[in-house]
C-alpha cells in the first residue's frame, strides 16, 4: 500500500533576513563599494585588501549585513556600465572573504548572471536596483536560490510632475507580481524605495516622511538615504559632508516604519539608532 503523502505545512527554512529583522530597532546594512566611479566613495575599496579591511571595520561597528556593488548605481548619472563578465571579475576577489566574516552579504546586482555567481560565491541576499523589472531572468534565479530579494523602485526619467508614492505602489505591485510568477516566497522579499533613484530632492523627502504608506504590502522595508543628493537640497554639502543629514533621514525611516537602514557611516548610525531607542524607552 502506499503511503499517504504528508501534506502538512513543511517547515520555513530560515534566511539571512530572520537574524536582520530580530534587530531593534533596525539593522544597519554597511555599503561596500568595489568600483572606481560610485557617487560618495568611488574607487576607494576598489582595492580587495581595502575592500576587506572596511568590511571588517564595518562589521566591527555593528553592522548586520555588508552589501557588495561592483557597478555603480549612482542615480544622477556619470557611472560607467559595465558586463556581467567585469562585474563578477571585480566580486569574485573580495565576495567570498567578506563572507567568511561571519555575518550576511548582499550583492547589490540587477543581472541574473552576476546575481548566480554570487550566490555560488558566499553572498545570501540579491539586492536589485531594478526590482526584478530589468532582467527578466533575475526573478528565476532568486527563486532557484530561495534567498532573500531586495525590490528597489526605481524610474530611468525624473518626472516632477507624477505623485511619487503612487508611483512607487504600482512599481512594487508590478514586481510583487514578477517575484510570485517566479515562485519567490513573500516572506522572502524586502521593498526599497529607492530614495534618490529616478525621484527629485522633494519625491526623496516625500517617499520619507510618508514611508509608512508602504508597509500595507505587508513586507519589511530597506531605506538608504546615505549621503543622497536630497541633502544638498536642504543644506548645501558634498557626499562626504551629509553625515548629519543621513542620520537624520534615517531616524525619520526607521519611525516610520524600516527595518533595515543602509549606510556608509556604520558607526555613526548604530549609535544614532541605539541613542533614539534609549530615549524611547522613557517615555
Amino acid at each position: 500500500m502506499t503511503p499517504a503523502p504528508n501534506l502538512a505545512p513543511q517547515p520555513r527554512k530560515a534566511s539571512a533576513l530572520d537574524a536582520l529583522l530580530a534587530r531593534s530597532p533596525a539593522a544597519v546594512m554597511g555599503v561596500l563599494n568595489v568600483t572606481p566611479d560610485s557617487f560618495s566613495d568611488g574607487g576607494r575599496y576598489f582595492d580587495p585588501e581595502l575592500a576587506l579591511a572596511h568590511a571588517t571595520q564595518m562589521v566591527a561597528e555593528g553592522a548586520g549585513i555588508i552589501d557588495i556593488g561592483a557597478e555603480s548605481t549612482r542615480p544622477y548619472g556619470g557611472m560607467t556600465p559595465v558586463s556581467a563578465e567585469d562585474e563578477i571579475a571585480r566580486l569574485r576577489p573580495v565576495l567570498s572573504r567578506v563572507a567568511a566574516l561571519g555575518i550576511p552579504v548582499s550583492v547589490d546586482t540587477m543581472k541574473a548572471k552576476v546575481a548566480r555567481f554570487a550566490l555560488g560565491a558566499g553572498a545570501a541576499v540579491i539586492n536589485d536596483v531594478w526590482g526584478l523589472q530589468r532582467d527578466p531572468a533575475m526573478a528565476g534565479v532568486v527563486a532557484e536560490h530561495d534567498v532573500p530579494i531586495v525590490i528597489m523602485h526605481n524610474r530611468a526619467v525624473v518626472d516632477p510632475a507624477i505623485d511619487i508614492m503612487a508611483e512607487i505602489a504600482d512599481y512594487f505591485t508590478n514586481s510583487l507580481a514578477i517575484a510570485a510568477r517566479a515562485g519567490i516566497h513573500r516572506d522572502r522579499i524586502v521593498l526599497d524605495p529607492g530614495i534618490g533613484f529616478g525621484k527629485t530632492p522633494e519625491q526623496s523627502m516625500i517617499a520619507l516622511a510618508r514611508l509608512a504608506d508602504l508597509t500595507a504590502f505587508g513586507c519589511p522595508l530597506l531605506v538608504g538615504a546615505s549621503r543622497k543628493r536630497f541633502i544638498a537640497s536642504v543644506a548645501p554639502s558634498e557626499p562626504g559632508e551629509r553625515l548629519g543629514g543621513s542620520l537624520a533621514a534615517h531616524l525619520t525611516a526607521v519611525r516610520n516604519g524600516a527595518r533595515i537602514i543602509r549606510a556608509h557611516d556604520v558607526a555613526a548610525t548604530v549609535q544614532a539608532l541605539a541613542v533614539m531607542t534609549a530615549i524611547e524607552q522613557r517615555r
